[in-house]
């Protein structure tokens, strides 16, 4: 079967208004801005007004998206939008998405696999491009984290911040597009990272509420370390699968959620911080939304060119891992 080479038509970011500083942090829990910094390297995160939900960031990116693909949302045959802070429970906010854009052909669902969700969202786009399933393939990451943040606890308040990312995926030209994907996870890390109040398991009660278990909780000393190795070794295995080499980078765009495991990623792929997409200093970890923001404030710089090797990688939740390579 011959496969149609699958890339990106366009891409388009949102963030909301209202902006956390490490300052306002300082007067909600004992933290200070130096020792966030250091840590982490997150300065400020943008929060959704009460009124904002994923769905209305995801539109957002989505308008831009469209834009600069130049397509009209009544060309899309599918709409994926990976996030954990979904509107509601159901319908999909994926569902809700293409009411708000009038997208009536595109089918419609929701993937849930946390910071690697985007790249999961990319990777299912693409096989159903490549087959000729669809043409036009819309895939958002899209967030409001601080809706399920505890910002009394210091240890996770500190890092999270609402947002969305959006592309639209096409076939393109032969030697151009998406060369590989390597997808993982590990189930049995699951209770590391999770917010598990809520669901069918705790339903919403007065005794969930008040344990705040509706919350994030994170094991922050043990998904450092996994992401750490992670973020590596997904990056090698997508550049294998690809027939590349770490010399072949043009440009890393990794999961947002911490400088220091950024800089072990490049130190690992001996790349220097100018071939390094960062962006966590201005928004913290915006989950699924984190790399396709930080791809669309890439393209917004001209910070991609035609013909530029560009590696995507996150690990998140589940615990979840993702990488793939992409030739713009």
């Amino acid at each position: 079967m011959n496969l149609t080479p699958v890339g990106v038509w366009g891409t388009g970011m949102y963030v909301p208004e209202r902006v956390l500083t490490n300052a306002d942090l300082e007067k909600m829990v004992e933290t200070n801005d130096e020792w966030i910094v250091t840590r982490t390297g997150i300065q400020e995160r943008r929060l959704a007004s009460p009124e904002e939900a994923s769905s209305d960031l995801a539109f957002r990116a989505a308008e831009e998206a469209l834009r600069n693909a130049g397509i009209t949302a009544e060309q899309l045959d599918l709409i994926i939008v990976a996030t954990i802070t979904p509107d509601m429970a159901f319908p999909s906010t994926a569902c809700i998405l293409q009411d708000k854009l009038g997208a009536k052909r595109a089918a419609a669902f929701d993937l849930s696999a946390a910071c690697s969700g985007f790249i999961y969202g990319l990777a299912n786009a693409t096989n159903s491009i490549a087959t000729g399933m669809y043409k036009h393939v819309l895939v958002v990451g899209a967030e409001c984290l601080s809706k399920i943040t505890d910002y009394t606890d210091r240890n996770t308040c500190i890092l999270f911040g609402d947002g969305a990312g959006a592309v639209v995926l096409g076939p393109v030209p032969e030697g151009r597009g998406f060369r590989s994907f390597e997808l993982g996870a590990d189930g049995s890390g699951g209770p590391l990272l999770r917010s598990s109040g809520g669901g069918s398991r705790h339903p919403v009660s007065q005794e969930v509420l008040d344990s705040g278990s509706q919350y994030i909780y994170m094991a922050g000393n043990e998904v450092f370390k996994f992401a750490v190795k992670i973020m590596g070794s997904a990056a090698e295995e997508a550049l294998r699968k690809a027939e590349l080499d770490k010399h072949d980078i043009d440009l890393l765009v990794p999961h947002q959620a911490n400088l220091r495991i950024i800089r072990s990623s490049l130190e690992r792929l001996e790349l220097s911080e100018d071939k390094c997409m960062v962006n966590l200093n201005k928004y913290g970890n915006m989950s699924a939304a984190s790399i396709p923001v930080a791809l669309a404030e890439a393209n917004r710089e001209g910070r991609l060119k035609e013909g530029d090797t560009v590696l995507l990688v996150g690990f998140g939740g589940g615990l979840t891992w993702g990488a793939s390579v992409l030739v713009w």
